[in-house]
Formats: structure tokens, sequence, C-alpha cells
């Protein structure tokens, strides 16, 4: 989860807090740990202590998001954190994996079906503590709400007195909370508790709202017990603590001062960071240290969640992005989601997973599990791809429009690119008030200059451009809708007006490009070269053996790659990740096909298969 710099920081400040009541050993007569064993437990909220079945218990949390993960591989990432020494998984769902468009869900296909996921964490004796949304933030798109609220021009998603946000709401928990129902530790699963909403004083004020949210849940059987996650400064500012919940702690471990807010209700550390996010433009990939924090809350027997234990991708659409309040520092996030964490994005242990094992080891009675070997890893040989397709052949039927409207209101497209077209009379100077997020500038099919709403070394910082007399037209690929904060309306295009001069262009044609699954499966084949930027490019891979690889992309500039059909990300030449986690189930032995769109080259560049992230 999303945090300021200065709250990774205090992370590493000595633990401040009350004397805990000393807890039972968590042992049972066969000196087992309790574990999630299919069986009624009971896990309540007293004392300012967790209990389970009467008896104080610790949680040694370390979180992983399913939708981030191969299902393939989830067993295998369970597995890992329990050999880690951690006996919970924290799982966010993301409420727009699952309704994509209003009132149409899918909880069961791919990586969507996060109830299995739960029932292999039971499978390993591990609990689980459920953040299910609405919101999430995760560093996901739209902090995990559906992009499609944003079609409606005057949402304001977060408050409790939208009505078209709070019907998408009900529609959500309508949908999930009976999946989530059997699977609490009460009737026998392994779900310990469940988070109301998240980080909401990073947000908001409103009380009542995670008081509706909160009967709403109850509403519908889920009798909890509930948390709720946030950072200390923020919820002492806003006083949105929900009374009776588990206070977590979100990058701090000033125990004492968050007591006083939840009274007789436990605190723990709801997001304890071992590693950190990385934006697109940052000088290196992110990482932390976390040992000796760790090594204190172990010592106090203070419960904890590790954000995150293993991190996974941002497969397809699916990164985020920040900004501040007024939507300027626009940051978006990389494709990979590795967060310098534990375990590491292709599920190999890294030298801080062996460290927090072996303080782990020491305050539990129990043998941790041996070390599951990670998946087997592939390269494959540098081979330049030929140029496919072409943007410009497969533009479809455009809208008529007075004035460029964001994509989400005018074309009802969540993601991809956009192309607002217009012949001008007259050249002179171009000004786009607000380009979301990127855009490549053409006069009769000749590239001119692009322009970027994010401010980093490597992008150019261009507002203005001088363009001829011709057929302008504007191509915008966006980057995920902002997920953090205040700026929670974050629509993609053109959202501001665009001049001439000082002389305001009206009457466009505005042509939609998702680059989703059929889009990118109907598109029409170059009838000859082309050498306007915007090209697709295809080559084939011969495998004997799959594996996992990271896809080379250093020698191209921006734009997806997709893998026999899988869209594994977004790319962008000003690093610092230039290689996309391609997972071994989506290879297969013989011929592999592998899809390149670029909005800069004409050229092609060499392609090959590497076994690290960096390096």
């Amino acid at each position: 989860m999303q945090r300021r710099e200065f709250l990774k920081i205090s992370l590493l400040a000595p633990l401040a807090g009350l004397a805990l009541p000393e807890l039972a050993s968590g042992k049972e007569a066969s000196g087992a740990e309790p574990i999630a064993d299919g069986h009624p437990h009971r896990f309540t909220l007293s004392r300012q202590a967790f209990l389970l079945d009467g008896k104080p218990f610790q949680i040694r949390s370390g979180e992983m998001h399913p939708i981030r993960i191969p299902a393939e591989y989830w067993l295998h990432r369970i597995r890992m954190a329990k050999a880690m020494g951690l006996n919970t998984i924290a799982v966010y769902i993301m409420w727009n994996a699952f309704e994509q468009e209003p009132g149409v869900f899918d909880l069961k296909t791919g990586r969507r079906d996060f109830a299995h996921f739960i029932r292999l964490c039971q499978q390993e004796g591990m609990w689980v503590y459920l953040r299910p949304g609405p919101y999430v933030c995760a560093e996901w798109d739209f902090g995990g709400l559906p992009p499609y609220l944003l079609r409606d021009p005057n949402s304001h998603v977060r408050h409790k007195d939208d009505a078209g946000y709070m019907a998408g709401v009900r529609r959500y928990l309508d949908a999930v909370a009976p999946v989530i129902k059997p699977l609490m530790a009460s009737a026998g699963g392994p779900i310990l508790m469940v988070q109301v909403e998240n980080e909401y004083a990073s947000f908001g004020n409103d009380l009542d709202y995670l008081k509706l949210l909160h009967a709403m849940w109850k509403e519908r059987g889920i009798d909890g017990p509930f948390s709720i996650s946030d950072g200390l400064g923020q919820i002492q500012k806003q006083q949105t603590y929900l009374p009776g919940t588990a206070l977590g702690l979100d990058g701090d471990t000033d125990f004492a001062s968050a007591q006083r807010i939840a009274g007789e209700a436990p605190v723990w550390v709801g997001e304890g960071y071992p590693g950190w996010l990385t934006h697109w433009g940052d000088p290196k990939l992110q990482s932390a240290d976390y040992a000796n924090t760790l090594n204190e809350l172990l010592q106090q027997k203070r419960s904890f969640n590790l954000y995150v234990v293993h991190g996974g991708s941002n497969f397809g659409f699916g990164a985020g992005a920040n900004a501040n309040k007024d939507y300027s520092n626009f940051e978006p996030v990389i494709t990979s989601y590795d967060y310098g964490a534990p375990i590491n994005e292709r599920g190999e242990a890294t030298a801080a997973f062996h460290r927090f094992r072996e303080l782990i080891a020491r305050h539990v009675a129990h043998k941790i599990p041996d070390i599951p070997a990670p998946p087997p890893a592939i390269t494959f040989d540098a081979t330049t791809p030929v140029a496919h397709a072409s943007i410009w052949d497969n533009l479809g039927t455009p809208r008529q429009v007075s004035h460029p409207q964001p994509n989400e209101i005018l074309l009802a497209q969540d993601h991809g690119m956009v192309l607002y077209r217009k012949r001008l009379p007259a050249g002179g100077t171009l000004h786009i008030d607000d380009v979301r997020d990127y855009a490549t500038i053409f006069s009769d099919g000749r590239y001119l200059d692009a322009i970027s709403r994010v401010r980093k070394p490597g992008v150019p910082d261009v507002s203005q451009i001088d363009v001829p007399a011709g057929e302008l037209d504007v191509l915008i690929d966006s980057f995920g809708h902002i997920g953090y904060g205040q700026a929670m309306a974050d629509r993609k295009g053109i959202v501001g007006e665009v001049r001439l001069g000082e002389l305001p262009l009206e009457d466009w044609s505005v042509y939609g490009l998702p680059l989703n699954d059929a889009f990118v499966a109907s598109l029409k084949p170059l009838a000859g070269p082309s050498r306007r930027p915007g090209l697709f490019f295809k080559l084939n891979v011969s495998l004997k053996t799959p594996g996992d690889t990271y896809i080379d992309m250093s020698g191209w500039d921006k734009g997806y790659v997709w893998v026999n059909g899988q869209l594994l990300g977004r790319y962008w030449h000003i690093g610092p990740q230039q290689r996309l986690y391609c997972p071994a189930p989506w290879l297969k032995a013989g011929e592999n096909e592998i899809l390149v769109f670029d909005m800069h080259r004409v050229d092609a560049a060499p392609v090959r298969g590497v076994t690290r992230l960096a390096g």
C-alpha cells in the first residue's frame, strides 16, 4: 500500500508503546501453532489483544495479491510465505478485477478466483487477513475501484452521499459477501479478520462513511471481527478511527499513541514495509531494510503484516499511479510489483527472506518448513521482430464531438489509447491544456513531437508545439488511474482545452483504441512497409521447454508487450524497469508469439529472454 516516503523511514525508528499482555505460547499441547484446519474457530478482539479460541494469538502476516500472481503459482507463493515463518496471508481483492462493466461479474476465471486462493491458504494451514475494499489503493489502477465510475462526469467516489458510487458498492458487496461468508474462521474457513475500506484518513474525514460500510458487511452476513488500516498522523488529524475495530498502523510503530485512539481494541502493524514501490523514471528499483524493525516486533510479540511479502506483477493494465491532490506530480507505477519484497517477482527467496526467516525462527517453537525451490527459469536468444500492423490502419469509426472529452465519458473506454483528429486550415502554436497521459503529435502523418504528463529525466518537457496546416493527429496513451489520496477523478485522454494560438479548436473526430483482447485479435496486418510511428511488431520464439523468463525491452522506446495473447504490461525506455516478467504457464513448448506495440519506433530492436528483473 502506498505511503509517503517519510513513513517508510519512520519504520526504522525504535518501537514505542504499551507493554503487551504476555502472549500465550500460541502452541497446542503438541507444540504446534494453531493452524487453519477446516474446523470452526473463534477469533476475537479483546483487551488490546487478538484471541484465537480464547488464547492470545500473534498474527505474523505477509501480504500478496492473487490478481498479481499467475494462478498456477499461487500454492508456491503461499508455501514460500509459510517457509519464512509466517502464519497468515493478507489478501487484497480488487473490485475492478471482478466487475469491469456495471453488473457483469467474474469471480472465477484465471487470477480472479480469490476464493480458491484462500482455500489454498487453508490447505497449507495458513490463516487469512482479508482486505476486500471496496477501495484498496495497492498501487493498483484506480485503487481497485472500477473505472466505469468515471463515466459519470459528476461521480464522487468514496462518498456515502454519491448515489451512483454507493449503488456500485452494494453490487460489489452483494457479489463477494456470499463467497467470503463460508470462508470466515467462525464457519471453518481461514479468514480471521476483514478490513473495512482502506486508508480512508488519507482521503477524507467522514466517519459515517466507514460506519455505513461496516453495517453493509454485517447486513450481508459478515460478522467480523473487523479492522481498519491507516497512517497514524492521518487518522489523528481526520479522527476516522472506526470504534471496535483493530487499528492497523501503516508505516508506524508508535503503539502508545495509537492505543489511546483504539481504547481496548488491538493495535498492530497493519502494513510494515520490507520494500517499496517504484515509479517510471525513478533512478533505480526501490527497496528498504526492515530487519531491525521486524526483530523488535518479534521480541515484543507484536502482530504485524509485511506489505508485501511477495508483490508479483501489474499484468495487463493493472498498474496504478500517484499524484498530488491537484493532479500534479503524476507518477505512474511500473509494470513490476517486485517491491523489493522478500519473495521476488518470480518467487525466489531474497537475502531479506533468509534474514527474516532466521529472525522468526528464533521466536517460534515449531520447525519452519523447508524453502520450496523456485520455478525453473529459461533464456532465449535475441531475435528481431518484424513490423506486423499499424495503429493507423485499425482506427475504426470515429465519434464526432465539438470539444475533446475524456475517454471514459465519451467512449466508455477505461484504458488503452485514443486518437483526436482535426484538419487545420492554417498553422500556429498548438497548446493542449491537460494531456493524460502521453501524446504523440502528427501533421499529415508526419511525427512532430511528444507531450508527457510525467516530469522525469529522459522525458521531453513539452507543453506547446508548432504545427503546420493539414490533418492534425493527437494520439494519446494512458497509464493507470491515480489510486491514492484525493485526486480520484483521473480521467484519461484530453481533459482540457486545445488551442491554436489563442483560438480554441472545435469539431474533432475521436477514435477509441482500447488495446483490449478483442482489439488486438482483430488487427488488420500491414499491406506494405510503413515509416509512420505507431506500429505493432511480431516475432515467434521456439522453446523446447517453457520456463519463467523476463522479456528484455531495453532497445525499445515506449509501449506494450503481449506473449501468446497475454498482455504482460507496459515498458518505457526511461526505466528503471527494462524487462517484463513472463511466467512459464503463459509459454508453451514449440512456437510462442510475442507482439510489441511501440509508440515511436519504426525500426525493430532485438528482443531476448533473460532470467532476472535487473542486472
